[in-house]
Parts: structure tokens; sequence; C-alpha cells
């Protein structure tokens, strides 16, 4: 399954982004993950969105062709970062290209309650008429603590969180299979 990772950080050694990383090498004979870069794309400006730089279109041509995507975010002010906010909302508008992908959200941070808040937001986001993903309900991933659970190479060191992700992961991947077109 072909999926592409919206990482909320741009952060060079984000926990988030070694995340996405675990989950590309961890589940590389399920998912063929591609980590996109969200720090080269401009603001969103509705003046230019007819027609985006070729960044911006070569992102959303990305997302088109990938068959899932993975939002691996951590919690900034209670909420997503704005680099996030920033390429969904370069994603919502035009072709439009998370209409009905089965996505599953990730997040790690250094605090004890995970990404929870964050999470929350961007489930309401992607609800929304403008963007309308379908996001894999119940399997919340949320890495709290994480300084102690992921080590210097990026490895899930916790076996409760790697467990508790392997069972995210099968639920997405039936999940994802159940919205898939009939060819």
């Amino acid at each position: 399954m072909k999926i592409v990772a919206l990482v909320g950080s741009i952060r060079r050694s984000s926990y988030n982004r070694k995340l996405a990383a675990f989950v590309q090498q961890h589940y590389a004979g399920q998912l063929d993950v591609t980590i996109l870069d969200l720090g080269a794309l401009p603001y969103y400006d509705q003046d230019i969105e007819l027609e985006a730089p070729a960044v911006v279109q070569e992102f959303k041509q990305a997302v088109l062709a990938a068959d899932g995507v993975l939002f691996v975010t951590p919690e900034y002010n209670h909420s997503i970062p704005g680099v996030l906010g920033n390429a969904i909302d370069w994603l919502s508008r035009v072709e439009r290209p998370l209409t009905g992908k089965p996505v599953m959200i990730l997040g790690a941070t250094m605090g004890p309650l995970g990404t929870v808040r964050a999470q929350g937001h961007l489930r309401q986001i992607l609800d929304s008429p403008g963007v309308a993903a379908r996001v894999l309900p119940g399997n919340e991933f949320l890495l709290g603590m994480v300084q102690n659970k992921i080590d210097a190479a990026g490895n899930i060191t916790d076996d409760q969180s790697v467990a508790w992700l392997d069972h995210c992961v099968q639920d997405y991947l039936e999940f994802a299979q159940q919205l898939a077109p009939n060819d």
C-alpha cells in the first residue's frame, strides 16, 4: 500500500519525524511510506492556488497518487503546528486530493498526554467539507514521554507502544481495504 506521511514538525531531529521513519522501516513489508517535506511549501495563498508553484503541484500529486495518508504530528499550543495547517490548506483547495483518502493519525510528544488535543483538532479539520478525508476511527496512537521511548537510532523501545502501533497499523490496513474502490 502506497502511503505518504505528512509530519507536522520540520525540525531535523523531530521525534515525530523519527516516528514516521520508524513506521516507514518497521512496516516496510505492508506499507510503502514516503515522507513528504512540508517545509518546502510556501504559505497558502488563494491568489495563486489555480497556478500554484511547482512544489505545491508536486506535493498535491504525491498525495493524490497515494493510497492513503499518515499524519504524524506534535502538539503545539493544544493544537496542530502551523506547517501542518498550511499543508492541509493547500490540500483543501482545487484538486482536493485528501477527499475520501484513508488517513491514520499518529503523534509523539515529550509530555504525558501524547498529542491528544492536536489529534482531536486534526480530526475536526480532516472532517471539514473542503478536506473530507476518511480518518481511521478509534485508533489513537499517542506516544507520550517520547524521549524515554525512542532511542538514538529512532527505534521505539517501549514494547507496549510498539504492540499498540502494530494494532493500529493492522486496523488501518483493514480500514483502507474497505475504502478501496472495487476493481
